[in-house]
């Protein structure tokens, strides 16, 4: 167990200091962060994808679920719209802010070392996660981005690889790409009736088109503990005619798994 996990006073004092850092870095590392909500969508269409908003876990968890949707609803007015200009960043954390009830946020479902719990803010991750699946299906560069160290719970109903989200805690754990190409990009995000709803598009269209998979999908037991392992590549191709340009291993996942696998069920 880590020091600040039996001393809470440590990890209170560990957070600010991360914090303090973080700020540091965005008033003193040159960076341009993009700031700017367009009010009309940009033209092309680069990618779009939807995520389901209720997820059965549990009947205790339900209300943390429903919270969620509200605590998604406010931090899309901050993002939703978003221009991203050839030389600027795009900081998750910079442009929600810090969750806080004064702003309206509920408690929702976060999870920490593998353990769901509540937490204010709770479950903003689902849009990291969905703005993250689009970026790696345009040229726009990631260059920052982190994922749990645990798979928490059972695959159901699962449609994107596991391993292919990202996580963000206020502020030093974030979510940031890179625009290092000629055109103007934007995010727009929406809830409907069972589902947040996200699109990237841009000014130009592209010249290329990605498509992500993963491989060597496994679980494996270690020390009484299970893990599961993964691979997510990225396939290349031109957007007119789909020639194949190049394949690329965009991160080799490793996590401590929470539950039984159905595969080892039969000798516990």
């Amino acid at each position: 167990m880590l020091l600040s996990q039996r001393h809470p006073i440590i990890y209170f004092i560990a957070v600010r200091l991360y914090r303090f850092k973080r700020y540091l870095a965005w008033w003193l590392g040159g960076k341009k962060f993009c700031r700017q909500l367009g009010q009309e969508r940009l033209q092309y269409k680069v990618k779009e994808h939807s995520s389901v908003l209720i997820r059965k876990l549990g009947e205790s968890e339900m209300y943390l679920q429903y919270n969620k949707i509200d605590n998604l609803r406010i931090a899309i007015k901050e993002i939703s719209g978003i221009l991203i200009r050839p030389g600027e960043t795009f900081s998750f954390c910079r442009l929600v802010g810090l969750p806080t009830k004064r702003k309206g946020y509920k408690e929702g479902m976060e999870i920490s070392q593998g353990v769901a719990r509540p937490g204010i803010g709770g479950g903003i991750c689902q849009i990291s996660n969905l703005i993250y699946w689009l970026i790696l299906h345009s040229d726009l560069e990631i260059v920052e981005r982190s994922h749990h160290g645990y798979d928490p719970f059972p695959d159901n109903n699962r449609i994107l690889p596991f391993g292919s989200g990202s996580t963000v805690f206020f502020n030093y754990i974030d979510l940031q790409f890179y625009n290092n190409t000629k055109s103007v990009f934007q995010l727009n995000l929406w809830l409907t009736d069972k589902c947040l709803e996200g699109e990237l598009r841009a000014d130009t269209e592209q010249v290329y088109t990605y498509s992500v998979y993963e491989q060597n999908d496994s679980f494996y037991e270690s020390g009484n503990q299970f893990f599961r392992s993964n691979e997510i590549w990225r396939k290349k191709m031109i957007r007119r005619g789909g020639a194949y340009v190049a394949s690329e291993l965009i991160t080799k996942n490793n996590a401590r798994v929470k539950y039984i696998p159905e595969k080892f069920k039969q000798d516990k």
